[in-house]
C-alpha cells in the first residue's frame, strides 16, 4: 500500500511520539523520585517535631509533598517493625512516636546490609579501607569507647 499520499492525523502517531524530551518543562512538574529510606527519614523528622504522639493524619499533613494516607500508614508500619517508632491505641487508630533518629535509621540499614552478607569480615574490611582518614579515626575512637564501656 502506498502511504506517500496519506494525510496526517495525530491519532496515527505512536504514544511515545508525544512524550517531551528529557529535561523539558514537563519534567519539572513530575514529583522527584526519593532515595531509599528518604521517606522514612522524613516521617521520623516529622514525628520528632510533634509535641507528643501524633496520628498518621497529622504526619501526612506535615510532610512535604502529596502522599496518600495509606502510604503514610505503610511507612509508619515499616518503621514500627524496625523498632524506629512506637505506637499506642487511641480510639480505633494508633498514635505514633519516634523512637529513633536519622542516624539510628541509617545504622539499622547498614546493619541489615551487613547481616545479609556471607563474609562479614571481608565486607567490614572493605568498608574500613574505603573510609576517608577522618572517618577512619572517628571509627577507631568510637570502637575504643565501646571497648572501654564493655570493660567497666
Amino acid at each position: 500500500m502506498d502511504t506517500a499520499g496519506a494525510s496526517y492525523h495525530p491519532h496515527n502517531e505512536l504514544p511515545h511520539d508525544n512524550v517531551p524530551p528529557a529535561g523539558s518543562a514537563s519534567d519539572a512538574r513530575r514529583p522527584r523520585k526519593r532515595g531509599q529510606g528518604e521517606l522514612e527519614a522524613q516521617v521520623l523528622a516529622v514525628l520528632r517535631s510533634a509535641n507528643g504522639p501524633a496520628t498518621a493524619g497529622w504526619v501526612q499533613e506535615h510532610l512535604d509533598g502529596d502522599l496518600a494516607y495509606t502510604t503514610v500508614i505503610t511507612i509508619l508500619s515499616r518503621l514500627y517493625e524496625k523498632k524506629c517508632v512506637t505506637r499506642s491505641r487511641q480510639g480505633r487508630s494508633y498514635v505514633w512516636t519516634s523512637a529513633s533518629d536519622e542516624a539510628g535509621l541509617a545504622a539499622l540499614r547498614m546493619r541489615r546490609v551487613l547481616d545479609g552478607e556471607r563474609d562479614r569480615e571481608a565486607v567490614l574490611a572493605r568498608f574500613v579501607s574505603a573510609l576517608p582518614p577522618g572517618d577512619e579515626e572517628r571509627l577507631r575512637a568510637l570502637l575504643a569507647q565501646t571497648t572501654e564501656k564493655d570493660e567497666d
